[in-house]
């Protein structure tokens, strides 16, 4: 179980404060795939490092299982941190590193054996799909290779929790349903939690049973996938909606059209 109450940031520019997130309520289910939409600049992508302290949040409170991860600093603030893995949009890989060492790192970081690192690490890579390519570095993998290799690392340290910032934002969408369909068969093997965030729509109904919609810093509307297509109620959800049938449309027509060639 994941639980915000009032969680509030602010940063300060050349022109003043602004606030990135305004008392932000959220509960997420232990096992559930958690989905956040919203536009550029809404606040989702602060939303998401603060879950694990990488932005430190002005005033609120965050309980992951059973700690309360605004109250721990030092030693324990690194343990919890082990606890949540971190998926990113453009990969965080290290390019002189291979394969197996971007994994193993967290694991190396944390002070385990080298035995434990190699039974881990194969481990990990035979999940993801990678068995094979652990000899191989960055600038020789696709992109939703390299993609694995960020999950693969997330998952090293056998967290309780995986975050995904924006994941599939920078692959084409036959990588994305695939990367998709590998953290939900991640998710029914392993019993994550995970909370994904995302501008894609299409992302949020192929694999999150809730979501919520974020809107200027604020949570405008939660609840499970189907409310948002079905009943839209916040401005945000109703214009991706929107959006979303257009593209449907257009789509469909094109496809007819070629078909009737």
């Amino acid at each position: 179980m994941i639980v915000v109450e009032q969680l509030t940031k602010t940063y300060q520019t050349t022109k003043g404060s602004v606030l990135a997130l305004d008392r932000i309520d959220l509960q997420v289910r232990k096992g559930e795939i958690f989905g956040v939409i919203g536009f550029s600049g809404a606040g989702k992508s602060t939303l998401i490092r603060c879950l694990n302290r990488l932005e430190e949040p002005d005033s609120g409170r965050i309980r992951i299982g059973g700690d309360d991860i605004t109250g721990l600093s030092g030693r324990r603030l690194r343990q919890a941190r082990q606890k949540i893995g971190m998926i990113f949009q453009h990969f965080n890989l290290l390019d002189g590193k291979t394969v197996y060492h971007n994994v193993a790192f967290p694991l190396a970081v944390a002070g385990h054996p080298r035995d434990r690192i190699g039974r881990r690490v194969r481990e990990i890579l035979d999940l993801v799909g990678l068995a094979d390519k652990e000899g191989a570095y960055p600038a020789q993998l696709s992109g939703g290779q390299k993609q694995r290799v960020g999950i693969a690392r997330a998952l090293a340290n056998d967290p309780d929790v995986l975050l995904s910032d924006e994941a599939t934002s920078a692959l084409d969408p036959q990588t994305t349903y695939s990367i998709l369909e590998l953290l939900r068969d991640i998710n029914r093997k392993l019993k994550l939690t995970i909370v994904l965030i995302t501008h894609e729509l299409e992302v949020l109904q192929h694999i999150c049973d809730s979501m919520a919609v974020i809107e200027n810093g604020r949570i405008v509307e939660t609840g499970p996938v189907e409310k948002l297509f079905l009943n839209p109620e916040s401005d945000t959800a109703r214009k991706f909606v929107g959006v979303l049938e257009q593209y449907r449309a257009k789509r469909d027509l094109i496809e007819g059209m070629g078909a009737g060639i």
